[in-house]
């Protein structure tokens, strides 16, 4: 079985594969402060938990996008698994064309998203929109050119921004409103946040099938935290919340 997690900037979104399948998957909050110990007993306690014996953990493979608890997790995955980790990071092998002017600036879980949308979709043209701390639009060549992305204020952040940066705007629970004009603060700032992201993405995804796919068939995956919330709006040919861990999966197996 191999443990993968992908260490996020608000979260680490864990899972266990047993081969193709996807057996478990749990989250834990992301804090730099965490000790490899706390990560450690962590993973195997929620294994434990759900039916999982740690001793079956055969290899451990990691993406993070904070560079300072890399180093906790590889400790733990050392003394807690006895297994030195497999870490997404430059200079593996990804079968990806790179096409970043600096390939070192992208965030590796960015790239495992396209590995495994290279796997679960080959052939074809892929886009790829990530729903987590910071929103990001990814896009791929059927040829398994990475060509690059946007970047903008994930869901959350944004509300936050609001909260911190002005005096009579609250925190709300980020959720579709009942109509586009709210009829009360909450409801106005939940329309902002769920039509203004509908409305840029939508114009940023068909502008990237225009000026760099000609239109061509091209398939547009959404994935996570707030992936869900959009479902209803048909915006995405297919839903992976688990992509991530797919691409880590794969990105092991293309360098064992």
């Amino acid at each position: 079985m191999i443990l993968v997690l992908d260490i996020g900037n608000s979260q680490i979104f864990g899972g266990v594969f047993d081969d193709e399948r996807l057996c478990l998957q749990f989250r834990h909050a992301t804090r730099a402060e965490n000790t490899s110990d706390e990560i450690g007993l962590f993973c195997r306690q929620v294994l434990r938990e759900n039916d999982v014996d740690p001793g079956s953990i055969t290899a451990v493979a990691i993406c993070s996008v904070v560079p300072d608890m890399v180093h906790s997790v590889r400790n733990a995955s050392v003394k807690y698994f006895g297994l030195r980790p497999f870490i997404l990071e430059p200079g593996v092998r990804t079968g990806l064309n790179i096409r970043y002017r600096n390939p070192l600036e992208v965030g590796s879980d960015r790239i495992a998203g396209a590995i495994a949308a290279a796997k679960l979709f080959p052939g074809k043209n892929a886009i790829i929109v990530d729903f987590g701390t910071a929103t990001t639009i990814d896009a791929m060549t059927d040829e398994r050119d990475y060509l690059g992305g946007v970047i903008l204020p994930g869901l959350r952040l944004s509300m936050e921004s609001l909260d911190a940066r002005t005096a009579r705007l609250p925190k709300v629970e980020i959720r579709k409103p009942p109509e586009l004009l709210g009829r009360s603060t909450v409801e106005s700032i939940q329309a902002g946040l769920y039509h203004g992201n509908i409305a840029i993405l939508r114009h940023l995804c068909a502008e990237v099938r225009t000026q760099y796919f000609a239109d061509r068939p091209t398939v547009l995956v959404g994935t996570g935290g707030f992936a869900r919330l959009f479902e209803e709006e048909n915006i995405f040919d297919a839903h992976v919340p688990e992509l991530v861990l797919i691409g880590l999966r794969e990105a092991l197996r293309l360098n064992s």
